[in-house]
């Protein structure tokens, strides 16, 4: 009997573990590609919900909001790809050596988002199998919620590069690490097509 999986991709976690390893090459992720090529023979992949929040431009890089825009665009011509969005909170940090303030951003509600999804999905038997892209431990909770109320369905977490959650991972059924030929193998082409016709590029800075 095949297995219907739902895919849940914790967009700012994902960005994380890429930068942290320095993969920047890899930024360009076709998210379709990389699910497909983590099922096995007798699974199905029924959806991708891909969750995020709109960046702002920094001093030191202006064109960041662009790139992420041209790269949610590229995920919206994916078929039965989902995107959620959470919000930027503008935060006011000291620096301890020197006392200067710095602005920065937290991105909040995503672990929410993701949570909210995932017992929706599960109650409305929307998956067999719930494929977590994350190492945020907050979606622990969740996540042993759906093992009490839907113990026929699982929920297996794929670390990203460089991320992980020992909560996490004892909630889920599964867990693995997606690596890095993963990755590598499941890149959009260099220039993705819109429905419309408009021809959206690779960022220059992510083929590094």
């Amino acid at each position: 009997m095949t297995q219907r999986v739902s895919v849940y991709v914790d967009g700012l976690n994902l960005y994380q573990g890429l930068r942290r390893q320095r993969w920047r090459r890899y930024y360009w992720l076709d998210l379709r590609r990389l699910s497909q090529g983590l099922l096995r023979a007798d699974q199905h992949l029924v959806a991708i919900r891909y969750f995020t929040a709109v960046v702002y431009p920094e001093p030191l890089d202006i064109n960041k909001p662009r790139r992420q825009n041209t790269y949610l665009e590229a995920l919206a011509t994916l078929p039965d790809l989902h995107i959620h969005y959470g919000y930027h909170l503008a935060k006011r940090r000291r620096c301890s050596s020197c006392g200067a303030i710095e602005h920065t951003y937290e991105e909040k509600m995503t672990d929410v988002n993701i949570a909210v999804e995932l017992l929706s999905d599960a109650h409305d038997d929307l998956f067999d199998i719930a494929l977590v892209v994350s190492g945020d431990g907050d979606l622990a909770g969740p996540v042993r919620t759906i093992n009490e109320r839907y113990p026929t369905k699982r929920v297996v977490v794929a670390f990203p590069p460089g991320r992980h959650s020992a909560g996490l991972r004892q909630a889920a059924r599964g867990f693995f690490t997606i690596g890095r030929s993963a990755l590598r193998d499941s890149q959009f082409s260099d220039r993705v097509t819109k429905a419309d016709g408009y021809v959206l590029t690779r960022p220059s800075s992510w083929k590094l």
